[in-house]
């Protein structure tokens, strides 16, 4: 419905008086942070010059007061820059909520603006109220508010296009999957970042983002549903709501590092600190001292896919199988472990009998290393008056006195020679190469060295995120899970587009085995692709479910034969770019990557591989292990004549199809 000239010219003026208001508090908070940053300089100097003059009690309540004034300004300082950053783009929607005790006109944006009287100007959009926004159209609607839930009537329902301070659209309807706001944006190109969603956020997406009633969520999504911004705004949500959460205090499992920086904005967009990211191999890399680095994950899967030798041992090693035998060999070498000599020095005494009693019976709840670790401790104390400073020393008295060496390079390698592996095979030759351990053995070795010397609990981490989790087996999320055992987990993934030839989920809804308290949720629309690249990509794995919801003119996929690769793959390049700007070209392995990079380098093209941090969106090649998460305009998807996908990698093809937005070709298929 347009609007009349009256209603535009009313809505001008609010947004004028809003940025009017921003601009005004941005100058106010600026000066009271300079001023207070003068009292804080002031107060330090009167500290160093008063010192010895003041007893300890006065000494710890100045600087109490310091500290308050200090989270004050940081705090102060936090919100103005929020306000720096909307002060051009101050709100994006608008309801007006009626119930018995009133009228709500609720403008909606990134962070809140008040007046001096406390006027909402502005909510933040994670506020109980901004609730309606997204979960409900123009009619009966209710939300949780601190008092209770609310129940009354949405009369409108509004979004807004603001740029530079200048309104330049107005939609006024009910936000649903085919609003005209959401179109416009699924239209525009491409980013080198991905950007916030908190304009366009679906109902579906909604019931993820602000979920606090489970503990732990496990997200099934198509491909091009949302998932890692979902997961991205849940964090932001979480940080508004939960008290004392900071981003310290939040760990994202992202599939690379070129994925990382592709997400980097989207918390600052939304006025939230980055929080810390890191990868699977570099996790495993800090439990692992023996080996120099970790095989990156995508090395693995390109290696797999080169070569398929051994792969039943592989596949053992990558089961859950292979998880309940080191069990049972640690178990086992747990319960034959015992002292063969006595304990005796100078200054301490202990006999066979005794060491064994504290071994097996007395500290034997806990891991082996903890339980030796606590006799030491114990003679220690015993000994030395309370001392532990002679614990070291007598730790490594009472190794060497055990009947079994507990080396874990050398437990590791005979558990593949022992009676519980399935797979009976002489591994001692990664030994000989300290300075990388294999992708397959590092979650295991990590495994083992756990279960061997207890686990290297992490306890600040409250909030963790895994994206691409159909890459994750049970046994590593068990072990994440078990190491930072206090945080509840939001995990997302998708079963179709596993890329690991070793593993695969019948269904996500398996990891409600290894986290207790969690509700299983699955987002079923996509918002990548045109209607013909979804249509095409349902076909390749036989999906009926997956639904495309751009409504803007496509074109069709298109299949071609490699006859002149230079002079074809010029002039698809050229097409591509009347599509958008970004373009990928998508091959199967590295090698095709550097073919088609040598081919193209004189127009620009930059390249991914496993060593890239960041990459230039406009025009890359990238093997397909390495596109994960991403997306383009327009994907030319390149294999050999000889190296077509086939249907043991069909779900490797899904991935590489899945990254197009508008425009699909396929060559050699």
């Amino acid at each position: 419905m347009e609007l009349s000239r009256k209603e535009v010219c009313l809505e001008e003026k609010r947004l004028e008086d809003t940025t009017n208001l921003i601009r005004s508090k941005i100058s106010v908070l600026g000066q009271e942070l300079y001023d207070r940053e003068d009292k804080v300089l002031e107060f330090k100097k009167f500290m160093w010059d008063s010192r010895s003059d003041m007893d300890g009690a006065e000494l710890k309540t100045m600087m109490s007061d310091n500290d308050l004034e200090i989270r004050m300004m940081m705090n102060k300082g936090e919100y103005l820059q929020k306000l720096f950053k909307i002060q051009n783009n101050p709100y994006f929607g608008r309801i007006v909520f009626r119930n018995d005790d009133g009228v709500d006109d609720v403008y909606i944006g990134i962070t809140h603006v008040t007046d001096d009287n406390n006027n909402y100007y502005v909510h933040d959009w994670r506020s109980p109220i901004c609730n309606l926004f997204y979960d409900y159209e123009v009619g009966n609607a209710n939300y949780l508010a601190p008092m209770g839930r609310i129940y009354g009537d949405i009369t409108l329902k509004r979004q807004y296009t603001i740029k530079d301070g200048k309104l330049l659209h107005i939609f006024d309807n009910n936000i649903n999957i085919d609003d005209e706001l959401l179109q416009e944006v699924l239209a525009s190109e491409s980013s080198d970042k991905m950007k916030n969603i908190v304009n366009t956020i679906q109902a579906e997406q909604n019931r993820v983002i602000r979920n606090t009633d489970d503990k732990n969520l496990i997200v099934q999504g198509i491909a091009g549903s949302g998932k890692t911004s979902v997961a991205l705004h849940r964090i932001a949500f979480l940080l508004y709501k939960i008290k004392d959460l900071s981003s310290n205090n939040v760990l994202i499992f992202s599939p690379n590092k070129v994925f990382s920086e592709y997400i980097s904005n989207v918390l600052p967009e939304l006025g939230e600190n980055n929080t810390m990211s890191t990868t699977i191999n570099d996790f495993l890399d800090m439990e692992i001292k023996e080996f120099k680095k970790v095989e990156t994950f995508t090395a693995f899967i390109e290696r797999s896919y080169i070569s398929n030798s051994d792969f039943e041992f592989i596949k053992y090693k990558q089961s859950d199988k292979v998880y309940l035998d080191i069990d049972k060999y640690i178990d086992d070498i747990t319960s034959k472990l015992i002292f063969v000599d006595d304990l005796f020095t100078r200054d301490y005494s202990y006999t066979v009998n005794e060491l064994n009693y504290m071994l097996r019976d007395r500290y034997s709840k806990f891991p082996i290393s903890e339980r030796l670790k606590f006799m030491a401790d114990k003679i220690s104390e015993n000994n030395f008056n309370g001392n532990l400073g002679k614990s070291k020393k007598i730790l490594k008295e009472l190794k060497d006195r055990l009947n079994i060496k507990l080396d874990l390079l050398t437990t590791y390698i005979n558990f593949f020679k022992s009676e519980y592996s399935e797979y009976k095979r002489d591994i001692s030759a990664i030994s000989d190469n300290k300075n990388m351990l294999n992708y397959d053995d590092a979650c295991l070795y990590v495994y083992m060295k756990c279960k061997l010397f207890g686990y290297n609990y992490n306890t600040w981490v409250k909030e963790i995120v895994i994206d691409e989790a159909q890459d994750y087996s049970l046994g590593q999320i068990k072990l994440i899970s078990k190491i930072f055992k206090n945080a509840s987990y939001t995990i997302l993934g998708d079963i179709n587009q596993t890329i690991n030839p070793y593993y695969k989920y019948d269904s996500l809804e398996e990891l409600t085995k290894v986290l207790d308290s969690s509700k299983y949720i699955e987002l079923t629309k996509t918002y990548r692709s045109t209607e013909e690249i979804i249509n095409y990509s349902n076909r390749v794995l036989g999906l009926e479910h997956v639904s495309a919801i751009r409504r803007n003119k496509s074109e069709p996929v298109i299949e071609v034969s490699e006859d002149d690769l230079n002079k074809q793959l010029r002039q698809n390049i050229y097409e591509c770019k009347k599509n958008g700007k970004s373009i990928a070209i998508i091959t199967k392995n590295q090698m095709e990557c550097d073919k088609v990079y040598d081919l193209l380098r004189d127009l620009g093209i930059s390249k991914l591989d496993n060593n890239s941090k960041k990459f230039n969106r406009d025009f890359i090649v990238v093997p397909v292990y390495m596109a994960k998460g991403l997306e383009f305009d327009s994907v030319i998807i390149y294999t050999d004549k000889d190296n077509k996908y086939t249907l043991d990698e069909k779900y490797l093809y899904y991935v590489a199809i899945t990254r197009a937005q508008h425009k699909l070709i396929i060559y050699n298929q």
